[in-house]
């Protein structure tokens, strides 16, 4: 008898875990600026530049911008 209690206690615990955890808004992964990830971005891959990002970097210059338009390749910007 304790172990159908122990179930059914069980049962009611990943109920509320299911029913707590639907209920959260979901956030879009930190490196994507709202709506980056919407659509048919299937890779998952932002746009290069500060306006693809959600915090805005406090200084942005060329060699930045190079490096950024660049990853993940492993071959160097073409401004180099």
């Amino acid at each position: 008898m304790a172990l159908f209690k122990l179930a059914a206690l069980g049962i009611a615990a990943y109920a509320i875990y299911r029913y707590a955890s639907q209920r959260q808004p979901r956030l879009a992964p930190v490196a994507f600026a709202p709506g980056e990830t919407n659509g048919e971005n299937f890779a998952k891959v932002r746009n290069a530049g500060p306006d693809g990002m959600r915090s805005n970097p406090p200084e942005w210059d060329s060699v930045d911008q190079a490096s950024d338009e660049s990853f993940p390749a492993s071959d160097p910007p073409g401004t180099y």
